[in-house]
């Protein structure tokens, strides 16, 4: 009836398309003549309901407008972080973590051509080459990336199983010092050859490993044993100290000498100290050694007569300079003028100085 027709055109759920059929069957009748009552009234209720269809088609056009702009804005969000994914530099790509996006945007893509709304065929077109492009040039970067990754595993895999071969080799050596170097050596090198694939990096190493840990653990223990036997070698050092430091300081520069001599024959005989005591015996022995050649020294330069004479001659330059300057300073005194006075004085200060280094150099002369 035209009343039941009016109520679905007014229910939002109800589509337009359901209305214009029961709208057209309706007039139908009323054409035919197969219904009974008041045809002007029903025709006039008609024609509403006509008015009121076209209203309807109008807000469903919209709707669907709306529906499908919203879902172009998803789909473009979809290409764009796709894109996005694949304009990465390939050195800061997370290969794992972009990828498995990757799959979940083509995921989504499909969800949304399955969705009641569907794009115009032009527009969907458009954004699935966009996609696809995106997808494809991800998948080719991603697959040279891992192929280089393949190849320098590989070489470095080889790099390190050489250089396990020759630390095996090393592993029984007792040659200590040198073979420790190659360790260092070896060690350096591995650094430098990369990564191979974790499995056989971690195979590589556990056997690099053990070789240089055989190694070392050896020395250690012959090591060891030496710092043991050392140990009575460090008691005579340090006796021959307390003899060494009992001649400072030095007042008979020819006994001393004499007495260091014995003292430095019997510390060569003696031996090796262990490692951590080897610096500080030595520094005081190097400290004793360097009190007696300083006191020789001072010896050689006092019984130079031409050494003496150098510098008593720079004294007595250095006394007449500060006569001249005492004057110059007198003067400038008597000027008043400010400027001057200054000036003497610096210089007569600095000529001072020197003169009382000199006299002091003359004074180890005896002069």
């Amino acid at each position: 009836s035209a009343v039941l027709l009016e109520q679905r055109l007014s229910q939002p759920e109800v589509p337009a398309k359901d209305v214009a059929e029961g709208l057209k069957t309706l007039a139908a009748q009323v054409k035919d003549a197969t219904v009974v009552g008041d045809l002007d009234a029903l025709a006039t209720k008609l024609d509403e309901i006509q008015s009121g269809l076209a209203a309807k088609r109008n807000v469903e056009q919209q709707h669907r407008a709306e529906a499908r702009a919203a879902a172009t804005a998803e789909r473009e969000k979809i290409v764009a972080e796709a894109e996005s994914i694949a304009a990465q530099p390939e050195s800061r790509i997370q290969w794992k973590s972009s990828g498995a996006r990757m799959r979940e945007l083509l995921d989504e893509w499909k969800a949304h051509q399955r969705a009641a709304t569907r794009l115009d065929r032009e527009t969907e077109s458009a954004m699935w080459q966009r996609f696809s492009a995106a997808r494809n040039g991800f998948d080719k970067a991603r697959r040279s990336h891992f192929a280089g990754l393949d190849a320098a595993h590989a070489d470095a895999k080889a790099a390190k199983e050489r250089l396990v071969g020759e630390a095996e080799k090393l592993a029984t050596s007792t040659d200590w010092a040198v073979t420790a170097g190659a360790f260092k050596r070896l060690m350096d090198e591995w650094r430098r050859a990369g990564r191979a694939s974790r499995s056989d990096d971690d195979k590589l190493w556990a056997r690099f490993k053990a070789a240089q840990d055989a190694f070392f653990a050896a020395k250690d223990e012959v090591v060891a044993a030496e710092e043991e036997q050392f140990r009575g070698n460090l008691a005579v050092k340090e006796a021959l100290l307390v003899e060494a430091e009992a001649i400072l300081p030095v007042t008979d520069l020819e006994k001393a000498k004499a007495q260091l001599r014995v003292i430095q024959d019997k510390w060569d005989a003696a031996g090796k100290v262990p490692r951590a005591d080897m610096e500080r015996v030595e520094k005081a022995m190097r400290r004793v050694e360097q009190t007696v050649r300083d006191a020789e020294d001072r010896k050689w330069k006092s019984s130079n007569p031409e050494v003496a004479a150098r510098a008593k001659a720079m004294v007595d330059q250095l006394e007449r300079a500060v006569a001249d300057l005492e004057d110059d300073l007198a003067k400038a005194e008597a000027s008043g003028n400010a400027g001057k006075v200054r000036k003497a004085r610096e210089a007569l200060e600095a000529r001072q100085v020197w003169l009382d280094q000199a006299r002091a150099g003359v004074a180890e002369f005896g002069g």
